[in-house]
């Protein structure tokens, strides 16, 4: 590990401060619905089966994961065209704002449209933030600073398992505190009911708060300003964003497909020729701003045909390790909590949602701090295999190990085992921003890692929407055929199954990594 040489340039701490608040809130959004997705759609959805529900779950998180995908290569071309920091405030202004307008929701969706909206801005942070910190902090011990993107978002994470646990402990008196500040007693109820899930949707506009400071205190990156002078900037078309557009249609599309209530009607001699199709127009479009930069600029002569390819050739691989993570993830870690709401007969009226989520976040918090200073010992293929094995192994063990409980006590194995699972699985996110920079010179950096990272999200949202698929291979018709205490626990078996099977796409990644290059002792480019 290298160590800073000279002080940190001017401005480096404001823009590490800034970018960790954008991404502690980025993961307080992420971590929102996971929390509030449930009581939200018995409130939306109140003469629809608990399966229904859950359907909506899985889709409303599929449209997120395409929203992410597709924001990642938005912002992320503003940000090598405009600026990081431009980039950034607006990235982060539209996921705030548009989460905090879920609060006002009536259906499910509209939930689904304006949590799309926000993760648009989710997508490109991440990228965005990336880029600046790594830019700014380069060579000055990169792979502590990627630990800290990694536990930043965690935290965020932490903090909506926190503050609903508080929330659902406290709310007369969030209810009266509300009405002190000159609200009605009636939007109060109307904020607090069922858990208190518009209030914390509500929460999540205070982010845009950050963009004061960011305007004022945080720097430019020298190196983008660098190539801004150089002219390279120039090559970037809005032209070239219709790709984007078209990429994104084409992804909701699959989704769309994929969808319960489509999906029983085509089946799966349509759906799978949709997706094998939609893929490929999306995997084009979200490429093409890329493709089109780099043609002027091979015209322009600062970019080489050798280089081309292996930029090309690196945005393929990245995408595919963030592929593996992001499903593993989804697939698991994501559905942690929903699933542990079942375990006890008690369901969301007790508070182990809340726990579940607290204690992942933990141990995410703790795993993203450590993954990128090992990856600088071991080297990033070797680590990347071994996040791999673990996180395989945690999520298995979470979901065949658990069993339902009676009483009001938390199973202490329960709160170990998502301790666990959090860390195992979110430690990729301490190790992709260490490695994904390394992959792309200045020029296409924030676009590259914005496509690598969240083109994965798309990957894991079709795989999430084969969850249906998975349970039926389980028994999930015997389910319904059940009553009381046995569904329930019919229920918790079938999807664990499901959950540790989606889980094995770790598999694939611990095959892929060594076909990427290897970076460990590069400087950026």
């Amino acid at each position: 590990m290298t160590t800073p040489s000279s002080p940190a340039p001017k401005g480096a701490v404001a823009a590490l401060i800034a970018a960790f608040l954008g991404w502690l809130f980025d993961g307080f959004e992420m971590g929102l619905f996971p929390l509030i997705g449930k009581p939200a759609l018995q409130d939306l959805l109140p003469t629809s089966t608990a399966a229904q529900q859950g359907q909506w779950f899985t889709v409303i998180i599929a449209v997120f994961l395409v929203g992410a995908a597709t924001g990642g290569v938005l912002f992320g071309w503003l940000g090598d065209k405009l600026g990081r920091v431009k980039a950034m405030t607006l990235a982060i202004f539209t996921y705030a704002i548009f989460t905090g307008l879920c609060a006002f929701v009536t259906e499910a969706w509209q939930f689904a449209g304006l949590r799309f909206i926000a993760s648009l801005g989710m997508g490109g942070e991440w990228a965005l933030g990336v880029a600046l910190v790594n830019e700014i902090w380069a060579g000055k011990n990169r792979a502590w600073i990627a630990g800290m993107i990694g536990a930043a978002s965690n935290i965020g994470f932490l903090l909506t398992g926190v503050l609903s646990l508080y929330l659902n402990a406290s709310l007369e008196t969030v209810s009266q505190w509300i009405s002190s500040v000159g609200i009605s007693q009636g939007t109060a109820d109307y904020l607090l009911h069922n858990r208190g899930w518009r209030f914390l949707a509500v929460s999540g506009a205070l982010p845009a708060l950050i963009n004061f400071f960011i305007l004022i205190f945080v720097p430019e990156s020298h190196k983008w300003e660098a190539e801004k002078k150089s002219g390279s900037t120039s090559h970037w078309a809005t032209v070239d964003l219709l790709g984007v557009l078209v990429a994104a249609l084409a992804a909701l599309g699959i989704i769309a497909v994929w969808t319960p209530q489509v999906f029983d009607k085509v089946g799966n001699v349509v759906a799978v020729p949709v997706t094998v199709v939609g893929l490929g127009i999306a995997l084009w479009g979200y490429l093409h701003p890329v493709r089109r930069y780099m043609t002027r600029a091979q015209a322009g002569g600062s970019v080489q045909t050798a280089e081309r390819a292996v930029i090309m050739r690196n945005l393929l691989i990245g995408a595919g390790l963030a592929a593996v993570a992001l499903m593993g993830t989804w697939g698991s870690a994501q559905q942690a909590a929903k699933w542990a709401s079942f375990l006890s007969p008690d369901g969301t009226k007790s508070s182990i949602i809340e726990y579940v989520v607290i204690a992942t976040a933990l141990g995410a918090i703790l795993v993203t701090i450590l993954a990128p200073l090992v990856a600088d010992k071991l080297g990033r293929r070797v680590t990347y295999f071994l996040l791999c094995v673990v996180a395989l192994g945690s999520a298995i063990v979470f979901f065949q190990t658990n069993g339902s409980y009676t009483g009001s006590g938390m199973p202490t194995w329960l709160v170990t085992s998502a301790f666990l699972l959090g860390g195992l699985t979110a430690s990729f996110y301490g190790f992709f921003p260490l490695y994904f920079p390394e992959l792309f010179p200045t020029s296409v950096r924030a676009t590259g890692q914005g496509f690598c990272f969240n083109f994965g999200r798309l990957i894991a949202a079709i795989g999430s929407l084969q969850f249906v698929n998975l349970m039926s291979m389980f028994g999930s018709d015997k389910v319904a055929q059940l009553d009381g205490d046995a569904r329930r626990i019919m229920q918790l078996q079938v999807e664990a199954n499901a959950f540790s099977v989606l889980s094995c796409v770790y598999v694939i990644g611990m095959v892929l990594v060594w076909f990427a290059p290897e970076t460990k002792g590069r400087s950026l480019q």
